[in-house]
């Protein structure tokens, strides 16, 4: 592994970095043992990169689902994420500034990351111009927010609760494809819907740090949330309400790939 250094960019951009790599600097420890590529998602990510060789990675954290055999730049602004990354070349940089050419890469791909960046339109904008494809990984807030899991806390982070839908990507970028990323009863990459029918998983304290939805809520409001899913698994009510998913082989909570074209 080879990691290059991209200086942060000057001006009114010093506060998009701050605030997306200081994000993840504090609550991206444990990432690379937490968030483990789920193979039904990387072959669905790798069927919509193929044919392109050169591929760019936005938002890249430790790198998951990042294409084998290709030529692949993670571009990431925490310290942190970059320090766990195992492949691929990386570049300390901010979607909405990123350090290349217009057209160096046959693809931009970027996994459940545009819900953080600062500027969603100038960071959409800009994969555009440096690769005539881009592939997405997002959560629909609509669908994902309908997962049980929500019904515990009294409110989630302005950065998940604004998350940019299909809708809102479409505006900017030709999309030509959307497809539903279901996620499997024993998902490997341990994100906010990940254990959909294992509820207990909510109360580990490494899961917790490694899912935005959870590490980003105030602390008082997760301490409660988590408490009443504590006592509703103690008690059996949240088996009496949902116990029918531990025997469902996979569940939609709002995860999409999009794909679009130039």
């Amino acid at each position: 592994r080879s990691t290059g250094v991209v200086e942060p960019p000057g001006g009114d951009d010093d506060y998009i970095w701050l605030m997306t790599g200081e994000r993840y600097d504090q609550i991206g420890v444990g990432y690379s043992t937490q968030r483990l590529p789920e193979p039904l998602w990387e072959a669905q990510i790798a069927e919509a990169l193929a044919g392109s060789e050169r591929v760019l990675n936005v938002g890249a954290g430790t790198g998951n689902y990042e294409p084998d055999g290709k030529f692949v730049v993670g571009v990431e602004p925490s310290n942190e994420m970059i320090s766990q990354r195992t492949r691929g070349l990386s570049a300390r940089g901010v979607a909405e500034a990123l350090p290349f050419p217009d057209h160096s890469f046959d693809a931009a791909m970027g996994v459940l990351t545009v819900h953080h960046w600062a500027d969603s339109r100038l960071g959409l904008l800009e994969m555009r111009r440096v690769a005539p494809r881009q592939v997405l990984f997002i959560f629909e807030s609509l669908v994902a927010h309908g997962h049980w899991i929500t019904t515990y806390f009294d409110s989630m982070s302005d950065t998940e609760a604004n998350a940019p839908s299909v809708k809102d990507i479409s505006a900017h970028l030709d999309v030509t494809d959307v497809q539903t990323l279901l996620v499997p009863a024993n998902c490997l990459d341990g994100v906010a819907a990940a254990y959909w029918n294992r509820p207990e998983a909510y109360l580990d304290p490494a899961v917790q740090q490694s899912a935005s939805y959870l590490a980003m809520m105030e602390p008082n409001t997760r301490a409660r949330g988590l408490a009443r899913l504590a006592d509703d698994l103690l008690t059996g009510r949240w088996d009496e309400q949902h116990g029918y998913l531990r025997d469902q082989a996979h569940a939609d909570c709002g995860y999409r790939l999009i794909i679009a074209s130039n």
